[in-house]
């Protein structure tokens, strides 16, 4: 689960981690209303508007701007308010902008990154941090790898002052500001255990002329495993940043991921699921989803499972690969049959059905009379929907 820049410094700033005053705004009208409350509150002229959107790479798509005045900044807002971000991370068909931060301008002396995230190697959670911070760190992690510094965290004894200091030497952080890292790095290490972040990224955290350490962006995502620990964290999403076929798959406890293909898998198992769409890019197609509808899947959630994929109006085609160990080849067989029968189909189907009860599966598909594909293993199955799904004959 993701959550916007301005909710991020929200949570921050329950944990002590110092971050710019600023004020989220829903429309156009109430970032004008904001500009004059922020100028006040911050004692300054300069304000900052910035696009929420769930990516990356805002202020190159010009998603960010710096306005000197109070009309520099209402001029800010409309430009941004309501304009398609297209940015590294949204790909070639950006993101509306329909959530705005105001946000007070600061004397930056010096930008860094800071990031948090499970370092899968070490089996740590592992900070990352480097001199080179802001819109280019992209760049010097593909350039400049021995840039980036990272810290490990032991999970026996948390993050150690000795690490606030030895970081704060590494990024030439000295006095007043290595003072404030050894404050923020607690606070924010606390935030990404107790909050069960799979993410945690700030670019830029900044120094300022007076001293100070603060996060001037926040990037956060949850890990979707720990979701019920943190049931506030639901009314944080926002529906229009995500798919609606993967808040609808969340509704029937799917593992489901639209990708941009053309055609759609239904896979029993993540193994198997990965496994689907390895092969069928090793025949030239192109997978237009992850779908897992688990091991105990009842005929109704497979029928929600086929309803999501149908739902995506670049399928070409489909392929259902079960191996059946718990998940039962009829328990899917009937599933396909009901969400055929609901929704219809329109594409080719191609079924591929081995393990528990599979001949009765195959018996229940075939006596449908539907217009289904059987495949006799997966790369039989795989070449027969990559054709289909290009035209030709399956």
């Amino acid at each position: 689960m993701k959550i916007h820049e301005y909710q991020g410094k929200q949570l921050f700033q329950k944990y002590g981690v110092p971050v710019p005053f600023g004020i989220a705004a829903m429309t156009a009208e109430e970032a004008i209303a904001a500009i004059p409350k922020v100028q006040q509150e911050s004692g300054g002229q300069v304000v900052v508007v910035k696009a929420q959107i769930h990516a990356g790479g805002r202020g190159k798509g010009g998603g960010v701007k710096v306005a000197k005045d109070t009309a520099a900044a209402e001029a800010a807002v409309k430009a941004i308010y309501g304009m398609t971000l297209v940015t590294h991370q949204t790909g070639p068909e950006g993101k509306k902008v329909q959530r705005l931060l105001v946000e007070q301008g600061l004397a930056i002396e010096h930008e860094y990154y800071l990031g948090m995230l499970l370092d899968r190697a070490t089996g740590k959670v592992t900070v990352m941090a480097s001199r080179e911070g802001g819109m280019d760190i992209e760049e010097v992690a593909a350039s400049h790898p021995e840039k980036i510094l990272r810290e490990p965290i032991d999970p026996a004894t948390g993050w150690c002052d000795y690490q606030s200091r030895k970081l704060a030497k590494a990024l030439g952080m000295s006095g007043k500001h290595a003072s404030a890292l050894g404050k923020f790095m607690p606070a924010l290490t606390k935030c990404y255990e107790e909050m069960d972040c799979s993410l945690l990224e700030i670019n830029p955290l900044i120094t300022t002329k007076d001293g100070r350490v603060l996060a001037l962006d926040a990037k956060i995502n949850f890990d979707d495993n720990a979701m019920y620990r943190h049931p506030e964290l639901e009314a944080l999403r926002d529906p229009n940043e995500e798919e609606a076929s993967e808040i609808e798959a969340k509704k029937w406890d799917l593992s489901y991921v639209a990708l941009e293909g053309n055609i759609g898998c239904m896979v029993n198992g993540a193994g198997l699921a990965m496994s689907t769409m390895d092969i069928i890019n090793f025949y030239g197609g192109k997978p237009a989803n992850f779908l897992d509808v688990g091991g105990g899947a009842t005929a109704e959630k497979v029928t929600a499972a086929f309803k999501i994929i149908t739902s995506d109006p670049g399928v070409k085609a489909i392929f259902v690969n079960i191996f059946g160990g718990i998940m039962k080849c009829d328990t899917i067989a009937a599933g396909v049959i009901a969400a055929v029968k609901e929704v219809g189909l329109e594409v080719p189907l191609v079924v591929r059905l081995e393990g528990t009860n599979v001949e009765l599966g195959k018996k229940m598909l075939a006596e449908s009379k539907l217009n289904i594909v059987a495949a006799a293993d997966m790369a039989d199955g795989a070449q027969k929907v990559v054709a289909a799904a290009k035209g030709g004959h399956s």
